[in-house]
């Protein structure tokens, strides 16, 4: 895939790397790969920073990439990255601890090249992207912690590390560490301060199970996987969602929860997701796989509302670090490489004129909102705090619709005109039509 004219840089050979650099990347996901490759292609010096072993190391997610986005950056990335399985259904549960009401959506265009989404393990395919990067041309250096910015008469000029060989030196630093971004906050761009409310925590569990089982318990076909989200009192009643993914001969499921929530409640997350586990139909999916990993990780929430500036004086902001996830959708990966790409080529069009002014790289927001980046960013920028407030969605309702379908479905010696008045009077009781109404009207305000 390598297209650039650089010669491969090494991976982690800090002691030898040069002290300066045209662009430094500090992070090493999808943000921060999608920017070094980019650069890497075009010829550009380019050095990314990340504090784990490798690319990927860090990073515990696992779950769900889209091939659109994914292939504007790294073309063709189906026929060569380290997938799991391409995703052909979409399910979305409704889950009390004893039921669920299942709403399903299987296309067979979605079986089709290039796919519209498969299902990953980060640690395997950011490593991949980072061999992409290294084969254009990059600097991976890794195992570093960027402790600070360097500044040169106001503006950003480098990174402060911890190691022996020093500080780098760059015309621009592009900031794409993750949602605990330290460095957004010295380069002064921060504009929420971190706050419980704005993120959630994620706790997630790999199970192995035999591929012919999980193709088998999930109705799929080889080499197809699903996507399942789940909302209901799994979470315990706390504004969050539940998830399984089906990989090669793995099952990623887990919970995420807002932060806040789980510190009013005096609740730990992985009591959630051990809760999780026991819901019949997900253990029945589950039944017989052995533990092969556990994670945990904040993941942002708080929206278009609580994005950093995203440009400055020889700085750009992208990725988690500048909260670009899509709370409705559980899209973060593909935003970030969006959001990465972008980053490099306001640099690229900034290297042309010499300039790498905060008036210059203001670019980027530019880019940014002609992009669905934005865009969806902006349509869901009142969910996280809907959700938030409307805690019935978690409990009471999945309850409510459950014990409707249990009662409308079980045949005994009542009418069906008898049982319509009951559930009829069994909703009135549990949810007033004021109620219902004001629920729906805020939820219309704040998802269209």
């Amino acid at each position: 895939m390598n297209s650039g004219k650089n010669k491969p840089a090494p991976a982690g050979a800090a002691e030898s790397a040069p002290a300066r650099f045209d662009v430094i990347v500090v992070g090493g996901g999808p943000a921060g790969l999608a920017a070094t490759f980019t650069l890497a292609r075009a010829g550009v010096s380019v050095a990314c920073l990340e504090r784990g072993s490798w690319s990927g190391s860090k990073n515990m997610m696992g779950g769900v990439i889209y091939s659109h986005p994914t292939s504007r950056v790294f073309p063709q990335f189906w026929r060569e990255a380290p997938l799991e399985r391409h995703v052909t259904r979409r399910d979305m549960w409704f889950a009390t601890t004893d039921s669920a009401i299942k709403a399903s959506f299987e296309s067979a265009d979605f079986g089709v090249e290039p796919y519209n989404s498969f299902t990953v393990y980060r640690a395997r395919f950011d490593k991949w992207l980072a061999a992409q990067a290294t084969a254009a041309g990059a600097w991976m250096i890794t195992e570093t912690l960027v402790e600070d910015l360097l500044r040169e008469d106001g503006r950003v000029a480098g990174i402060r590390s911890g190691r022996p060989q020093g500080d780098l030196e760059a015309d621009v630093v592009i900031i794409a560490e993750g949602v605990n971004s330290f460095l957004t906050e010295r380069a002064g761009l921060a504009s929420c301060p971190p706050q419980a409310a704005n993120v959630a925590l994620a706790v997630k569990e790999v199970l192995a199970l035999p591929k012919e089982k999980i193709e088998d318990r999930f109705d799929l076909e080889p080499g197809a996987g699903a996507a399942i989200e789940i909302i209901g009192e799994i979470t315990g009643g706390l504004p969050g969602t539940g998830f399984i993914y089906t990989n090669r001969d793995t099952i990623s499921i887990g919970v995420g929860v807002l932060l806040n929530s789980l510190v009013d409640n005096v609740t730990e997350a992985y009591t959630i997701l051990d809760k999780f586990k026991q819901q019949p139909q997900l253990r029945r999916l589950i039944q017989g796989a052995s533990p092969r990993e556990y994670s945990a990780h904040l993941i942002p929430e708080g929206g278009y509302r609580c994005m950093p500036q995203l440009y400055g004086d020889g700085v750009l902001v992208a990725g988690d670090a500048a909260g670009m996830v899509n709370p409705i959708n559980s899209e973060g990966a593909n935003l970030a490489l969006l959001s990465g790409q972008m980053a490099a080529e306001t640099v690229l069009a900034c290297r042309q004129q010499g300039r790498f002014d905060r008036a210059a790289l203001a670019l980027y927001q530019r880019r940014l909102e002609r992009s669905v980046v934005i865009q969806d960013l902006k349509k869901y920028e009142n969910a996280t705090p809907f959700l938030a407030s409307h805690p019935q969605l978690f409990g009471l309702y999945p309850e409510l619709m459950a014990a409707l379908a249990r009662e409308f479905l079980t045949v005994d010696n009542l009418s069906k005109a008898n049982k319509e008045k009951l559930l009829l009077k069994l909703f009135r009781s549990q949810v007033p039509a004021r109620r219902l109404l004001k629920d729906l009207y805020d939820a219309w305000r704040s998802l269209t």
